[in-house]
Parts: C-alpha cells; sequence; structure tokens
C-alpha cells in the first residue's frame, strides 16, 4: 500500500467509519472542511476520499465534494455516505461523487466499495499510453488529452474513457459498461452512463465527440467499427 492517504469528512468521523478504515489497514486523514482538504492534502496526493453527507454539516459535506473536483491534480475517487431517504439528493450532483454507501453501512460492504473504487489509486497500477487517433490517455497519471489539450475528467469519466479506449471497435450495452467500470448494478441505472457518456462527449469536443459512438437499441463503442480501419 502506498503511502498517501484517503480524505475522510468530517473531523472526526463517525467511530463506525473510523473503525472500519482502521480494521482494513487503510492510512486515512480527517479533514474539517473543504479548506483543510486542499491545505492538508499529502505530497504524494489523496488517494481518494470518503465523505459522509448524512450528518448535520450536510452542505459542508458538498463542499468538499465541489473543493476535490476543482483540484488540478489527477482526479481521486469520492465515496459519500448517505441515508436512504437522502437518494433523492443525489439526482443533480452526480458529477459530485463516484460511489454511494447507504448508512448506516455494513463494514464488509463498505471494505468492498472502498476496495473497488480505490484499488487503481491505492496499488498505483502500472500500465503504459493509450493512443487512439487524438486521443492519448496516460494509464499511470490518469491525464488524459485530445489534440495535445488536456482533459479535466472527473475519476469516473476517465475510467470510463480508459475502458471504451482500451476496446475500440467493441459495442459495449450499457449494464455491461456499469459491471465493468462501476462494478455492479448502480444507482440512476442505464442514465448514469449515459449522463457520463454525455459529459465525456462535451469535454472531448464537437470535433471528436464522435470517437464515442452511439449503437442504437445496444450500447455505445469507441472508435470504428472493426470492420473499418482505425485512425491514422
Amino acid at each position: 500500500m502506498t503511502s498517501n492517504s484517503i480524505a475522510v469528512f468530517p473531523s472526526p468521523p463517525p467511530a463506525d467509519l473510523a473503525r472500519t478504515l482502521d480494521l482494513a489497514g487503510y492510512l486515512w486523514k480527517p479533514v474539517a472542511n473543504e479548506f483543510s482538504i486542499l491545505r492538508t492534502e499529502p505530497d504524494d496526493g489523496w488517494s481518494g476520499a470518503i465523505v459522509c453527507v448524512d450528518g448535520a454539516d450536510g452542505d459542508d459535506a458538498w463542499g468538499v465534494c465541489r473543493a476535490l473536483r476543482r483540484r488540478e491534480e489527477a482526479p481521486v475517487p469520492i465515496l459519500i455516505l448517505l441515508r436512504g431517504n437522502q437518494l433523492d439528493d443525489l439526482q443533480m450532483r452526480d458529477e459530485l461523487f463516484d460511489d454511494f454507501c447507504l448508512s448506516p453501512f455494513h463494514p464488509r460492504e463498505l471494505e468492498a466499495r472502498i476496495r473497488h473504487l480505490f484499488h487503481r489509486t491505492i496499488a498505483q497500477a502500472t500500465g503504459d499510453m493509450i493512443e487512439y487517433g487524438p486521443l492519448l490517455l496516460n494509464v499511470e497519471t490518469y491525464e488524459a488529452a485530445v489534440e495535445g489539450r488536456p482533459l479535466d475528467l472527473t475519476y469516473m469519466e476517465y475510467e470510463l474513457l480508459r475502458f471504451l479506449a482500451a476496446n475500440p471497435g467493441k459495442v459495449f450495452t450499457r449494464e455491461v459498461l456499469l459491471n465493468r467500470v462501476w462494478g455492479y448494478e448502480y444507482y440512476g441505472g442505464a442514465r448514469t452512463v449515459d449522463v457520463h457518456v454525455r459529459r465525456l462527449r462535451s469535454k472531448l469536443g464537437e470535433e471528436n465527440a464522435s470517437l464515442i459512438q452511439t449503437v442504437r437499441s445496444v450500447g455505445y463503442r469507441f472508435g470504428q467499427s472493426r470492420w473499418h480501419s482505425k485512425p491514422q
């Protein structure tokens, strides 16, 4: 495990959350607000963040998520904890988190979600560059650029683009993308995939939005079909 820590809001965090993280062997650091999450960030960066939005300081919690999304560094995955009666609050905040867990949580469920969501940043998985036409992805640094222009992507936007770009020409249903990128049936279902594809197309720009193609009644494909030649 690397030395960088998981940011945890609030400070101090709920006792059951702190205990679960400690027993699982994760390094973590409590943060009090959106300002401290930037001020106290380790030199090697956060490996992710767990934000409790189920308390009285819910507005501050979402502020922490916004602060993380505004960072200039590589995106980090954000896991939020919330109550079942707060699910409707997620509808307009898709861009502020990558996964959620209902509280009160079962420690094994939370560990599984952390392991899935943070595995790349914590393990510091190595790899090389993915290049397709004007798109370039650095798998190690989470950097992406199109025609030399850096892309400002959230963690899950990057993960979706990386998965698609690593499998050019192949068609994936929304259900398969949910399973392969998010790891399980995700709240919001197919809508989650559609929202992320729409944002990726917008960030790629009008001239490159067609890199992600819609296959009617099926799902999405990155790049040309294997029946066509790849762009030079």
